[in-house]
C-alpha cells in the first residue's frame, strides 16, 4: 500500500491547500489500521463509473486515476493534481476542509486487480488522554478523527477502463451539499448493473402501484398492498427478473398490464433511463429497497395496519359506526 496525504481547506472561505513531497511511512500494525479504515466505508454493492459532458478523457480523476494505474511511482505528483481539483470543486461554504489521502493498492493475487482510493477526512471528534502517574491519573482532551467512519471516500478499480471503471463511493458528510463529492470533483453516476436494474425496477412498480394505479382503476388500500407484496416476493423468490413472468404471475390483469408498460415507457422517457425486461436480480438491491416497501393501510390518526400476508386474510366493510377492516389470523 502506497499512501499521500494532503491538506485541502474551503477555497470559497479562504482557507488554503498544502502538499506533501513525500509518502507516508506506516509500520506494520498502522498500515493494517489504516486499511481496515479506509476499505470498512464500503459496505454497498451499489457501483458507480465515471463519465464526462463530452470525451471520458477530459474527466480529470479519470485521467489522473488512469496514468496512476500504469505509472503508480508517480502517486505522488499525481495525487497533487487530484488535491488541486478537489480544492477548486469547492463552491459552496459549507463544505468543509480536511485530509485528502490518495492511496494505491497494489492486487495481491492474480484474482484481484490495482485499486486506488480516494479518502477525505473532515469532521473532528473530541477525544480524553490519559496518564497515570502513581495513584493518580491526569486528564488532557484533544481532538482528532474517528475512526468508526470515514467522511468521504472512493475506490476506483482497475477494470472496464473503456466505460469509465468501476467505483465504489461514499459521502458520509454532505454538509447540505449533494453535488460536492459525486458530480463536482468525481463526475460519476451509477453503474447500469444487476444493482441498478433490481433498484430501479423495484422503484417504478413501488411508485406504479402507489400512485398510478389507483388513479387508473379503482383498487383498495389492500389491493395496493398485495400488489407491493407480491412484488417484493417475486423479486425475493426468483434468480432472474423477466417482465413477461412478472407481468403474468403479479400484474396479472391485461389492462393493467397495458397500464404499467404505458406508465414505464413515460417513466423512462422522464428520467432518462432505461429499465432491462430482463436481468439478473441482486439481492443486494432487494434488501437494502425493502425497507421502502412497507404495506401501510393508515386509518386516519387512530391506526395504522401493517399488511405483510395473504389478502384473503383482510377484508373491508361498512355500518353504521362507519367504515371498517375485518382481520383474519391464525
Amino acid at each position: 500500500m502506497k499512501i499521500v496525504a494532503h491538506k485541502i481547506g474551503n477555497k470559497i472561505n479562504g482557507e488554503g491547500a498544502s502538499f506533501t513531497n513525500e509518502e507516508l511511512q506506516l509500520d506494520e500494525n498502522m498500515s493494517e489500521l489504516i486499511q481496515n479504515y479506509f476499505l470498512s466505508a464500503f459496505k454497498s454493492e451499489e457501483t458507480f463509473q465515471f463519465y464526462s459532458d463530452s470525451y471520458l478523457t477530459n474527466n480529470l480523476i479519470y485521467s489522473t486515476v488512469d496514468f496512476i494505474f500504469a505509472n503508480p511511482e508517480l502517486l505522488i505528483d499525481q495525487s497533487k493534481n487530484i488535491g488541486r481539483h478537489l480544492y477548486d470543486a469547492a463552491e459552496n461554504p459549507r463544505v468543509q476542509g480536511g485530509e485528502l489521502f490518495i492511496v494505491f493498492f497494489q492486487a495481491e493475487n492474480e484474482n484481484e486487480v490495482d485499486k486506488i482510493g480516494i479518502f477525505k477526512t473532515e469532521k473532528r471528534e473530541s477525544f480524553l488522554k490519559i496518564f497515570p502517574h502513581d495513584e493518580t491519573m491526569d486528564l488532557e482532551k484533544d481532538q482528532g478523527i474517528s475512526l468508526a467512519k470515514i467522511d468521504k471516500a472512493a475506490l476506483i478499480f482497475n477494470k472496464d477502463k473503456e466505460t469509465g471503471y468501476v467505483l465504489s463511493v461514499v459521502d458520509n458528510n454532505k454538509n447540505g451539499d449533494m453535488y460536492y463529492w459525486f458530480e463536482d470533483f468525481l463526475k460519476v453516476r451509477q453503474r447500469e448493473d444487476d444493482y441498478y436494474h433490481t433498484q430501479e425496477s423495484l422503484s417504478i412498480y413501488k411508485d406504479y402501484f402507489t400512485k398510478q394505479l389507483p388513479q387508473e382503476f379503482e383498487v383498495s388500500k389492500v389491493d395496493q398492498a398485495d400488489f407491493l407484496n407480491n412484488t417484493l416476493n417475486f423479486f425475493k423468490e426468483k434468480e432472474e427478473f423477466k417482465l413477461d413472468d412478472f407481468a403474468a404471475e403479479v400484474l396479472k390483469d391485461e389492462h393493467v398490464i397495458e397500464s404499467f408498460n404505458n406508465f414505464k415507457t413515460d417513466y423512462e422517457q422522464e428520467y432518462q433511463i432505461n429499465v432491462s425486461e430482463e436481468f439478473p436480480i441482486s439481492t443486494a438491491a432487494v434488501k437494502k429497497s425493502q425497507r421502502h416497501f412497507k404495506s401501510i393501510i393508515k386509518l386516519d390518526k387512530n391506526f395504522h395496519i401493517y399488511v405483510h400476508g395473504d389478502r384473503k386474510m383482510i377484508s373491508q366493510g361498512q355500518d353504521e359506526k362507519g367504515k371498517f377492516y375485518m382481520i383474519y389470523y391464525d
